[in-house]
């Protein structure tokens, strides 16, 4: 975008300007609510971009990758317009709960209505104040309650551009990923606006490694669109791409044993956990059903049938995937990767 002023919040926001913008919401029981939203602007022009996080109220760890993306000198050679907003679903981040106090979830509530449930005014207000004034946009999650991510971009791999930007951010895995109803990333791309999403560690929780993937991942992004400036580097980082992916259900009740863990690769019919009976003697072998690497797991030790146990993401040649998912299983951002940053004070 590379008009002078954007608005937002009914506020005019030149160019080279870094300032916080509250945007009303919905009162809470007559209590005023507001979405604090972070705007940096350089000087020179450039595409809109959105980051964006909790909007599922106890993901946590986009959080702590805005505030820190925010405090990034590098930011002051941005080109373009970076929009940060660190909690969304600012009333169930107060409540530690995924969903709004209507008990919808917001991700399931896009486009909104002015005039719909709680859920769907704040869909409604966040999409129009926020996405649509933007070019692309950044979705920072989690996995849900008492289970963990691999750290992962999921977006469309059949669009090239989406492709390339999903490659670009280096997060181990890039996941091919549909379209959801209601949800902001096909509401975006229904309005052209492109959207990454970032999957990374568990609900309620922060991990240290998700959170610098995220950081890094975000200013990759920002480079690849030319809103900063590119460096010489190390070769980049290549992720493992893959189309499809299934969860495996308990086919019993009882108490998990789990032998594989996160980022683990897998073969067919290999022996990845028990689930055990806790009054009796008997334990039920559970298999991966195909090649690939494990991109998401259960965190809790007890189990009803039917449960999601692990995601595992399909992939055939897997002397390829241990390849790739090394630098995940080692030091995954070392210090000196952000030294043009931030002079080292990028972690705390």
């Amino acid at each position: 975008m590379g008009s002078d002023f954007i608005t937002l919040g009914n506020e005019n926001i030149p160019k080279g300007v870094n300032m916080t913008i509250n945007i009303e919401l919905p009162k809470l029981y007559n209590t005023p609510t507001n979405l604090p939203v972070h705007v940096i602007r350089g000087k020179k022009s450039g595409p809109c971009v959105f980051v964006s996080a909790a909007v599922h109220g106890d993901e946590l760890n986009g959080i702590e990758i805005i505030r820190r993306l925010r405090k990034l000198t590098i930011l002051k050679k941005l080109k373009g317009t970076l929009i940060l907003v660190p909690i969304v679903n600012v009333y169930g981040t107060m409540t530690l709960s995924r969903y709004m106090p209507d008990r919808r979830d917001l991700n399931r509530s896009f486009p909104g209505s002015n005039r719909g449930s709680l859920a769907s005014r704040v869909a409604n207000i966040f999409f129009n104040e926020v996405v649509s004034i933007c070019d692309y946009g950044i979705d920072l999650h989690t996995a849900s309650i008492h289970k963990s991510n691999l750290p992962q971009i999921r977006t469309n791999i059949k669009d090239e551009f989406t492709y390339k930007l999903a490659k670009s951010f280096e997060a181990p895995v890039v996941l091919h990923s549909e379209l959801r109803d209601g949800s902001l990333r096909q509401t975006a791309q229904e309005q052209g606006i492109p959207i990454l999403l970032y999957e990374a560690g568990e609900a309620l929780r922060f991990d240290e490694t998700c959170i610098r993937i995220g950081v890094k991942g975000i200013i990759n992004v920002l480079r690849e669109l030319d809103m900063l400036p590119i460096i010489k580097r190390k070769a980049k980082k290549l992720p493992i791409v893959t189309r499809s992916s299934q969860w495996i259900r308990a086919g019993e009740s009882g108490v998990l044993r789990t032998i594989k863990a996160l980022g683990d690769i897998v073969k067919k019919d290999e022996l990845i956990a028990f689930v055990d009976e806790p009054f009796g003697y008997e334990s039920f072998e559970i298999k991966s059903i195909f090649d690939g690497i494990i991109i998401g797991k259960s965190e809790i030790p007890l189990v009803q049938e039917g449960d999601a146990i692990f995601h595992i993401a399909k992939f055939k040649n897997l002397e390829i995937a241990e390849t790739k998912i090394e630098y995940f299983n080692e030091e995954i951002i070392e210090h000196s990767e952000f030294n043009e940053l931030n002079d080292e004070e990028i972690i705390e």
